[in-house]
């Protein structure tokens, strides 16, 4: 199977997996970079040993792919995942430009967008849904044409049904190292059609390649098990 546009790094579970993105989590930290965070899932456990692997980020700057139209504190907020286990595990904290979705999804979109105006982000750390979407860019929605927005509100295409607030593809694509951290079976048919088939906006993630950088898809034997490199 050919990969379209990517760096496959097969790892053996889960925990190795946490690992590799923990590290690439440190050095970018250390680099004092504009890191993009993911929700989900997969990640808790690479931001655990992030932070313990070094507990300075003061140079650091960290956003946000997308979030939920939820308070900061709302347990299905990207932000509280990485406050609870990155942020509050640190020493010396980075610098959070978090998206607002207690505003309200519009609202939040317009303000992220302001704060992106101009921004160069480093290294994007993304997840892929078993739908094949990526942040909340969803399989066959309009929000996949946005080409002068930097972050625009999206309506939810699965559990939980709440509104969210995204970064655009053009955004998303526009950092030189763009990493995707992907585990467990679940994944597999996602995976192999993000990587292993062409572009598609029946697979958002598909679409997401850094245009300047690398993009490298970091998977364990599970969620790569459809793929061959």
């Amino acid at each position: 199977m050919t990969l379209y546009g990517v760096e496959l790094i097969r790892l053996a579970d889960e925990e190795e997996v946490a690992s590799f993105v923990a590290d690439e989590l440190v050095a970018a930290a250390r680099a004092g970079s504009s890191i993009v965070l993911t929700g989900g899932e997969s990640p808790g456990r690479a931001y655990e040993l992030a932070a313990k692997r070094e507990p300075d980020w003061s140079e650091a700057t960290l956003w946000w792919g997308d979030e939920r139209a939820v308070p900061p504190d709302d347990e299905r907020s990207n932000y509280r995942l990485a406050d609870e286990r990155l942020i509050r595990a640190l020493a010396a904290h980075p610098t959070p430009i978090r998206i607002r979705g207690e505003l309200g999804a519009q609202a939040a979109a317009d303000e992220y967008d302001r704060f992106l105006e101009g921004v160069r982000l480093d290294l994007v750390l993304l997840g892929i849904g078993p739908d094949g979407h990526a942040a909340s860019l969803f399989p066959n929605q309009p929000t996949l044409d946005e080409r002068t927005r930097r972050a625009i509100p999206a309506e939810a295409k699965l559990e939980p049904f709440v509104d969210r607030v995204t970064m655009t593809l053009p955004v998303l694509c526009s950092a030189p190292d763009v990493l995707f951290l992907v585990t467990g079976k679940s994944k597999a048919e996602a995976v192999a059609r993000a990587f292993g088939q062409p572009p598609s906006p029946e697979t958002p993630s598909s679409l997401i390649r850094s245009a300047e950088g690398r993009t490298r898809v970091v998977a364990d034997a599970a969620a790569a098990a459809r793929l061959s490199d």
